[in-house]
């Protein structure tokens, strides 16, 4: 019935049920595709325990999504970061769409939730404790007796079945008649994911030959569900949309229901999922019939909990082999976290995406990881160079020609990037803007079906509020989804991961075995502020493997004709991203509150939003932290209001010449 080590803290533990009446104020905010944290509307909270809270929302929120939340009883309120390890549909509310969600807190606050429940727990009526102490003596395993008895039933049943397989094949298909028996289905099927292929592939099937049942992991009910981790429980009539009937086409059968939920291994890793089909005389499975397959996959997860694929050739990330896939993003920093978390929130989605950064921090690179393991993934992926290329061939790759295709027309139903898109001439933005949102060049009858992504090194904002440089309506319309990426120097662990990267890449490359950097050398490396990011990284370490072709060890960053990296450019560029923090015409007590500004931002950002965390992180109080804000915002809001009237003032200047 429990799928993790996760869901299992949250379920065991003593969950104190929480009623409206009692006055608990209760928030849940989720991060958008943008970035931004949104509140959940509707949101009830049901109880809570020492491990996490219980809550209900028609919102959906998929088990691993981040909340932040908010409790408040009379004058104890606390903020946390809270984890979703558990959501299973609320069939005791009057809203068919609500959703009831587990969410797991981080150990260190459960100081703040046991003050919380003690003062909430002396509040409650004598009579509200005995309920709630018979509660705890009935649901600490099962919601009732009777659950309890057959869930225990068909558990002792099943795993006496399997002491009279000595053969794991035989006993999945013995299983999948006693799975179709108990759910009252036409069809089963168990799929295993085959990183080679990229494929849920069929491992036992019932009611039709396994080797047809094979698909893109990403495709159909069953792709949904092992890629997100959620059970889906749907029928054709009502949720036309989701289902596709290409399987159906291959296979000749009419499916009408399904009712599917993820196996996991050992790790806790998705490698499949069991799906079940056509529930006899009925729409659609039962409630009860999901709880009794959370029992059957969990069965199944112990039958394959060995089952760990690697592969180079996957594309999918947690079964990868570390740094042998061609894309890959190499790191173990915060911000390298925050990006593979951003890949995962992003890469499914059709909107489009603005990625912005450096020359040299991977843009391009990031692009392609979100094609990749998205669902245009076997799809065509499309660059179009915006920087250095004649208006006249940027316009023909574009827009086409009499007697070529645009190249967005080769690219349907894939993804295409404009690299450098500042680039553009805005004459041209505004006709790209029309065609991407209507979906058609002129004078074509083929719908655009692509996703765009822009990459772009410069403000853009700035460009279109103070050069008129760039198209309004097209920067409204790619930045509906945004992601930062840092440069190397504000992610300086990340650059013993990439030497090591591409040190073994170009060893591989030139036919030599595998060298390293000495002790001096790398101290060397790693103290550049590596002004030119990754690009300049990787091209360092090409020419030191050139330049050392025999040693074993690379000693030598080379000649003072040719070096491969010039330390006397090495500075201090912190503060670069930072407006106004290395202008000298500004006080300098102000330029340090812009750069405590930044220090605290980030480390808001490392506590998930919860200011007081960050504050004490930084060993200052909450109240100091708020006031520090304050005071760069009133500086921000000043420089603003001084740039604005300077810019007026040389308009005037220059419409009076």
């Amino acid at each position: 019935m429990l799928t993790s080590f996760s869901e299992f803290k949250y379920y065991q533990s003593f969950r104190v049920p929480v009623e409206s009446r009692d006055d608990v104020q209760f928030l849940v905010e989720f991060e958008d595709d943008g970035g931004k944290f949104q509140f959940v509307e509707k949101v009830k909270l049901m109880d809570v325990s020492m491990t996490g809270v219980g809550f209900t929302t028609s919102f959906p929120l998929a088990v691993g999504t981040v909340v932040r939340c908010s409790l408040q009883f009379k004058r104890l309120r606390f903020d946390f970061g809270a984890n979703i390890v558990r959501a299973f549909r609320d069939v005791n509310s009057s809203a068919p769409d609500d959703m009831n969600y587990g969410a797991e807190l981080d150990a260190e606050d459960y100081g703040n939730m046991k003050r919380f429940i003690e003062q909430y727990i002396q509040s409650l009526p004598p009579e509200r404790l005995k309920d709630s102490l018979i509660q705890l003596a009935l649901t600490q395993h099962y919601a009732s007796e009777k659950e309890g008895f057959e869930m225990f039933s068909l558990l002792l049943s099943l795993f006496k079945d399997i002491t009279q397989f000595g053969n794991k094949e035989k006993f999945v298909e013995s299983m999948l008649e006693e799975i179709v028996r108990i759910l009252n289905g036409q069809r089963a099927t168990v799929f295993l994911i085959n990183t080679d292929t990229n494929e849920l592939e069929a491992v036992a099937a019932l009611g039709i030959e396994k080797e047809l049942l094979k698909f893109d992991y990403r495709k159909g009910i069953a792709g949904s569900v092992f890629t997100t981790g959620v059970s889906l429980n749907i029928d054709t009539k009502t949720d036309k949309v989701r289902f596709s009937k290409e399987m159906d086409k291959m296979t000749g059968f009419d499916t009408r229901s399904i009712i599917c939920s993820p196996i996991s291994n050992r790790e806790d890793k998705i490698i499949g999922v069991i799906e079940v089909l056509n529930k006899r005389n009925e729409d659609r499975f039962t409630v009860e019939d999901e709880k009794t397959m959370k029992v059957l996959a969990l069965i199944l997860s112990s039958v394959f909990h060995n089952y760990s694929p690697i592969s180079e050739k996957s594309l999918i990330r947690r079964f990868s082999s570390p740094y042998e896939r061609e894309f890959a993003w190499i790191g173990r920093s915060a911000q390298t976290s925050e990006i593979r978390k951003a890949v995962v929130r992003l890469k499914d989605i059709d909107s489009p995406l603005l990625v912005n950064g450096e020359v040299g921090v991977g843009k391009k690179l990031f692009s392609r990881i979100i094609h990749n393991e998205g669902k245009r993934g076997l799809s065509p992926f499309v660059v179009i160079k915006c920087k250095g290329v004649d208006e006249e061939t940027l316009s023909h790759q574009i827009f086409g020609t009499v007697d070529s295709k645009s190249k967005l027309e080769e690219c349907i139903g894939g993804t295409v990037v404009f690299e450098e898109i500042s680039f553009m001439p805005v004459h041209m933005q505004i006709k790209l803007f029309k065609v991407l949102t209507e979906r058609r060049i002129s004078g074509s009858h083929i719908t655009l079906d692509l996703r765009p992504i822009f990459t772009t090194s410069k403000n853009l904002k700035a460009l279109m509020e103070e050069e008129g440089a760039f198209n309004t309506d097209l920067y409204t319309y790619m930045s509906s989804s945004e992601v930062n990426v840092d440069p190397l120097r504000r992610r300086p662990s990340d650059v013993q991961d990439l030497l090591d990267y591409f040190l073994k890449k170009e060893c591989r490359k030139q036919g030599l075995l595998l060298k390293e950097f000495s002790d001096v050398v790398k101290e060397q490396l790693m103290s550049y502020s590596w002004n030119g990011n990754v690009l300049e990284l990787e091209k360092a370490v090409e020419k030191a493997v050139l330049y050392n072709p025999k040693g074993h060890i690379i000693t030598d960053l080379g000649s003072k004709s040719s070096p491969i990296i010039d330390v006397t450019k090495s500075s201090n560029t912190m503060l670069e991203n930072i407006p106004h923090a290395d202008d000298p015409s500004i006080p300098l007590k102000d330029r340090v509150a812009l750069v405590e500004r930044e220090l605290i931002l980030a480390e808001i950002k490392r506590h998930k939003g919860n200011k007081s965390k960050a504050a004490t992180a930084m060993g200052i109080s909450r109240e100091a932290l708020r006031k520090k804000m304050l005071i760069s915002d009133e500086i921000i809001e000043n420089l603003k209001t001084q740039d604005k009237a300077s810019s007026e003032a040389a308009t005037e200047i220059k419409k009076a010449a």
